[in-house]
């Protein structure tokens, strides 16, 4: 296993998005959310009275205005409150009032001769103000849908992320166990056998010759479950250890497989919480496993860098390439799970086929993650 330190080669500088601009639409909708929030908690009969209301005090300035002045348009604000507030009914209901308060404010000012004439003006008042409440019901009933979409979405990442969070948790105590358990009882039972190997040292040499082979396999598998033990629960991926952690895990993935690892970490520095590192450190892990199970390949190379835009991790190996695509065949609980962690760190996953052949993984975290998990 080699660990390169390389200075950081030259890059393009790329200009970095601003994905919360201050202002923003996301501003508006938290503002509009409270609002609705506010409103949608009053009692029915305070918003059905505020909604009548609304729609005699727009009549009665309609009134004192007269026919020049027209606010017909201005009845669809209480129609639209009502369908936003959930009363529909309501609001069908008022389409039709709407048209008499029209007709009763303006029926001493208007130019039309005849009483047929007024009339027809107001049904064509009414038909708008019924195709008012009509659309509104379909863009709130689409915006209802959308919350629920919305909010089934947020669950099931919650879930995802309480899933993951059990699994991280369950490989911690697998590796303590590991650590403090197995490894101890090896490095017990090896110095047990030395002491025998001692007591046999003048009294029988082939048995001493024996006793000095198991010793050497024990502590051959005791280095071996600590280094299994260490890439299960790295204790040290850390905002400073993230590197460090990498070779190691490149160090145990080559004793352990014998397949050829190599780890080159370029200079640089991108601040990530120890929770973010743990997160880059598995998606590491998961590929580096899927390249020695699946590629068919005997050389991996691991590389961290950090560029302008944040940080970039690629795993890379000389296998057989990536399986043609398929529509009907789904995506493996690895390459899920990976896609999982980056969309926490709101990070680009990749997968692409190597230059000379074999697969490229490729992981950029952006400098400044959204939702960095702490």
């Amino acid at each position: 296993m080699t660990y390169t330190v390389l200075q950081q080669p030259p890059t393009t500088p790329s200009a970095a998005v601003d994905r919360n601009p201050p202002g923003g639409s996301g501003t508006r909708r938290r503002l509009i959310a409270r609002l609705h929030g506010s409103l949608i908690r009053l009692p029915a009969w305070i918003s059905v009275t505020l909604i009548v209301a609304l729609t005699l005090g727009i009549g009665w300035l309609d009134y004192l205005t007269g026919w020049e002045i027209s606010l017909f348009v201005i009845y669809a604000a209480p129609l639209l409150l009502a369908v936003w507030l959930g009363q529909r009914p309501l609001a069908f209901f008022l389409a039709g009032a709407s048209g008499a308060v029209w007709w009763l404010a303006n029926k001493d000012s208007h130019p039309y001769h005849t009483t047929w004439g007024y009339n027809s003006a107001m049904i064509s008042r009414v038909v708008y103000f019924f195709a008012v409440v009509l659309g509104a019901s379909a863009v709130r009933a689409r915006q209802v849908a959308d919350e629920e979409r919305i909010k089934a979405l947020e669950e099931l990442r919650q879930l995802q992320g309480e899933i993951v969070t059990v699994a991280e948790r369950e490989q911690q105590r697998i590796g303590r166990d590991l650590h403090d358990g197995l490894c101890q009882q090896l490095a017990a039972i090896s110095c047990a056998v030395r002491a025998l190997a001692d007591d046999l040292r003048d009294e029988n040499d082939q048995a001493f010759v024996d006793a000095t082979k198991i010793e050497e396999a024990l502590q051959q598998s005791g280095l071996e479950a600590r280094d299994l033990a260490r890439g299960i629960f790295p204790v040290h991926v850390d905002q400073s250890g993230l590197a460090v952690s990498l070779a190691g895990l490149a160090r145990t993935t080559e004793t352990l497989t014998g397949v050829s690892v190599s780890f080159v970490e370029y200079a640089g520095s991108v601040a990530l919480t120890p929770a973010a590192s743990m997160h880059v450190y598995r998606i590491a892990q998961e590929a580096m496993a899927n390249a020695v199970r699946h590629s068919g390949g005997d050389r991996i190379e691991v590389s961290l860098m950090h560029t302008p835009r944040g940080l970039s991790l690629k795993i890379t190996d000389n296998g057989r390439g990536m399986p043609p695509r398929s529509t009907s065949r789904p995506q493996g609980l690895g390459l899920r799970t990976m896609r999982y962690r980056a969309s926490i760190l709101g990070a680009e996953l990749s997968l692409s086929p190597g230059p000379g052949g074999g697969t490229v993984l490729s992981c950029l975290v952006p400098k400044s993650p959204p939702h960095q998990p702490q």
